[in-house]
């Protein structure tokens, strides 16, 4: 029952970082569903989708004192997908910290001292990477753990976080292991970025000629998992899984495409795609394959991907296009 109204019987679901593109898809995903949903993070979503759920905003810097408290208080089912936006290459900074790791750890402290039941639902947004490079194609799930830089490191301090706390039954915890999501309208990850790059009429770039082949996720199929996360909670409980499309593309070929769909859109000549040695700062797993066999998480959901990567990347230029010229 939610406690927002004493009454009121619809699941009440949190989504901590709830305002980014991932946040945006999964409140679209939940939309016609008879729930509250309430998004939490910094700015304002672009809009709100209608629908049968009720869906608000929370404004709030998870990082301040009491602020994750009270995002989730009454909360059914909770979503954490708070991620330092910075990436891994300045994941070490005290505030990547704080959101990566000290966020989970605040809604896990939260959660025990509101002692609820039945207890409940997290779904955390994990990634891919944070077991450490990639030794064998496709990742199972079952490799060791060995993060090699502060990013990869905090991701899975957090899931450690949450899964203990699951196991002690302070909650019903699942972590999805993401791996390359892309798309939404305020999308950080490189697709977009290099989206924004080829509009501009920028060449494309890759390092050691691309080869390194990349899992691919369109933001809707990612929220559908998560919502897939929440609805086959108990069975998924208590353990992390991998979510990803099972294909992988090379990152020359994906910025290829993303070229050739920037020239259809704007009827100008596809950017070139070129190349450069990888910098001394790179990482094992920037230069490694990254492919995820999610036949686990699909056995038990049901889940899968239905979106064609051209499709996606056609939206994704689209609605880019869209707001560089509002802008």
């Amino acid at each position: 029952m939610s406690a927002d109204t004493p009454g009121d019987t619809r699941q009440t679901i949190a989504v901590l970082g709830g305002t980014g593109s991932l946040g945006s898809a999964v409140a679209a995903a939940l939309a016609e569903r008879p729930v509250r949903v309430r998004l939490v993070g910094r700015g304002a979503p672009a809009a709100l989708p209608a629908g049968q759920a009720e869906i608000g905003t929370v404004v709030a810097d998870l990082t301040a004192p009491g602020a994750v408290e009270a995002a989730v208080r009454g909360a059914d089912v909770v979503l954490c997908l708070v991620k330092h936006t910075g990436g891994w290459r300045d994941a070490g900074s005290r505030e990547a910290e704080l959101v990566n790791v000290g966020v989970p750890r605040a809604l896990l402290d939260a959660l025990a001292r509101e002692s609820r039941r039945p207890a409940p639902i997290v779904v955390y947004a994990g990634s891919a990477s944070q077991a450490g490079p990639p030794a064998r194609v496709p990742l199972t799930g079952t490799e060791p753990e060995e993060p090699d830089n502060a990013f990869d490191r905090q991701k899975l301090t957090a899931e450690r976080l949450l899964l203990d706390a699951s196991r002690a039954g302070v909650l019903r915890g699942v972590s999805l292991r993401l791996p390359m999501v892309y798309g939404g309208p305020v999308d950080k990850g490189v697709v977009t970025a290099m989206a924004r790059r080829a509009l501009a009429g920028g060449d494309l770039t890759v390092w050691d000629g691309g080869e390194a082949r990349r899992d691919l996720v369109y933001v809707r199929d990612a929220a559908g998992a998560l919502v897939a996360a929440i609805d086959h909670a108990d069975a998924l409980a208590g353990r992390h899984w991998l979510v990803g499309s099972g294909t992988g593309v090379r990152l020359v070929d994906l910025f290829s495409s993303l070229a050739a769909t920037v020239a259809g859109h704007t009827a100008r000549p596809a950017v070139p795609v070129t190349s450069t040695p990888a910098p001394a700062q790179a990482t094992a797993g920037d230069l490694r394959d990254l492919v995820l066999d999610s036949g686990p998480f699909r056995s038990v959901t049901g889940w899968g991907p239905s979106t064609p990567l051209a499709e996606g990347l056609r939206a994704t230029v689209a609605g880019l296009a869209t707001r560089v010229a509002a802008s």
